[in-house]
């Protein structure tokens, strides 16, 4: 086997992602998997938060809405124990696409084989040592095992990442002594789903729609009436050590909701079935020499709905940099900003799932207060758009260099209307390939001159907007702003500061 530019260990989402972004860089990177077929046993449910904006920006959303098997939900969400309710909203801040995620690993396996990229599956890292120059990988494959070279290697290897203890990095946190039981299921014909979402149950009563807590646990309910399938979920206290790839049985569920609810719940089949625990780690450093990290090997959050979108950001975030890099015009210490401005996202994330955990553990009067006023105050607007937008992942800012940055730098490019001598375009579909763009929005030639030299490596738009927000934005792969003019700021300030960035984030012309 040939040496590669990038090893990534792991085929999973983050994995893949990464695969495909650094081939639409123009590296050719290695995907080592130890499974040799993909998985099939439920684990996320669907993606949601900032990475559809992401895949609409590559042009891949609609072909993943597509693969969905069945409509996208009502934009409602639970947030430790309370609900988020965005459907009185005309622009919800966040959304889900109920794409489960072996379906999702199918489509990203098919877009890497569009792009060409080496995935071999069966084939399992054993050790890895590095030195300045690179890294070397021991492998087992099926005809035995082997050893291929890198310039970098990348974990995506997972929750127990055996890439992030070779590399000697640290995983602090917390374990939480809780099983979470996610299942849609099918009822038998006894079952009656009420008109407000209760289940009537024979030899009980009735179920209601929403969370119930009660001295063995929380279950939740979530239906429709007309719908084929419901959603069920319980937590409980429990410490065993599930093994993630042993895949939770109908009779495991019953058991559970037994146990939390004291009912038997008659059951007619299932279309998911998951089974997870809750912990709050993440990795003292992103990178360690030629060693990074990303996806759950970087990072594990105590709630569900936000680990694939951190974690297949985290892998756009870092693609381009790593082939700027390769391809010997990364400027000092772009590689290490991927931990910096990773880092600080999953830290933001890691402040809302922890407070859900102190929101859903609480058991006395005291914990339902807390959780009422909550819910209270999230039936006001400003509150649920920033709640929202903090669980998407939007209200990110990147940290920026320079003093007194535009509003918009470190932010993700707002996907604004375009007016061209072409027609109308808008800004997501200038990311399609992946490059940088700087965007002219008030048919600026002195920038469009200053930005000349990086021609290779920039490419460059003029455009009309209805409201311009700035006079030009320079825009990274990964949809972030690097930098922005004021609307009508002179040229003697614009143009070195356009420099500037370009240098920054793009090196020397």
């Amino acid at each position: 086997m040939k040496n590669a530019d990038v090893i990534i260990a792991g085929a999973g989402p983050a994995g893949l992602m990464l695969a495909i972004e650094l081939s639409l860089a123009g590296v050719r990177p290695l995907v080592l998997e130890r499974h040799p077929n993909r998985r099939d046993t439920p684990k996320a449910g669907g993606l949601g938060g900032q990475i559809l904006e992401l895949l609409r920006y590559r042009g891949l959303l609609e072909r993943f809405q597509a693969a969905c098997p069945g409509p996208a939900p009502a934009p409602r969400f639970p947030f430790g124990g309370v609900h988020l309710d965005f459907t009185r909203l005309a622009d919800p801040p966040l959304h889900a696409l109920p794409l489960p995620q072996q379906h999702l690993e199918r489509l990203l396996d098919e877009r890497a084989g569009e792009l060409g990229v080496d995935v071999h599956r069966g084939h399992e890292v054993t050790g890895v040592n590095q030195d300045d120059a690179g890294v070397r990988v021991d492998v087992r494959g099926p005809d035995g095992p082997y050893r291929v070279s890198a310039r970098y290697l990348v974990g995506c290897d997972g929750a127990r990442s055996r890439v992030r203890d070779w590399a000697g990095i640290g995983f602090p946190g917390t374990v939480y002594p809780e099983v979470n039981r996610l299942a849609q299921v099918t009822l038998t014909d006894e079952v009656t789903v009420l008109g407000n979402g209760d289940l009537d149950v024979p030899g009980f009563g009735v179920i209601r729609a929403g969370f119930t807590r009660t001295d063995h646990g929380l279950f939740g309910l979530g239906s429709s009436p007309g719908a084929p399938s419901v959603s069920l979920y319980t937590i409980e206290d429990e410490t065993t050590d599930y093994d993630d790839d042993v895949p939770m049985t109908l009779t495991e569920l019953q058991d559970s909701m037994r146990r939390v609810l004291g009912v038997h719940l008659p059951l007619a089949g299932s279309t998911r079935l998951s089974r997870f625990t809750f912990k709050a780690r993440q990795a003292e450093r992103y990178r360690a020499g030629r060693i990074l990290l990303a996806g759950d090997a970087a990072h594990l959050f105590p709630a569900t709905g936000v680990a694939l979108n951190a974690g297949l950001l985290d892998a756009v975030n870092l693609a381009w940099k790593l082939a700027a890099d390769l391809h010997g015009r990364a400027p000092d210490g772009l590689l290490d900003t991927y931990h910096a401005e990773r880092h600080l996202a999953g830290a933001r994330t890691m402040l809302h799932t922890r407070a859900q955990v102190a929101l859903r553990r609480g058991h006395d009067a005291a914990a339902e207060a807390l959780r009422e006023m909550v819910q209270e105050l999230l039936t006001d607007e400003q509150p649920l758009r920033r709640m929202g937008s903090m669980i998407a992942g939007a209200d990110i800012r990147y940290p920026m260099p320079g003093p007194n940055p535009h509003p918009l730098a470190g932010t993700f490019a707002p996907d604004l209307p375009l007016h061209t001598g072409q027609g109308t375009t808008r800004v997501a579909e200038l990311l399609h390939p992946a490059r940088p763009v700087l965007l002219d929005l008030a048919d600026r030639a002195d920038l469009r001159e200053a930005a000349r030299a990086w021609g290779q490596r920039v490419d460059v738009h003029t455009a009309r907007t209805d409201r311009r927000p700035s006079d030009a934005l320079l825009i990274r792969p990964d949809a972030h702003v690097a930098w922005a003019a004021s609307v009508d700021e002179p040229a003697d300030t614009a143009v070195p500061a356009l420099h500037e960035a370009l240098s920054t984030w793009l090196g020397t012309p």
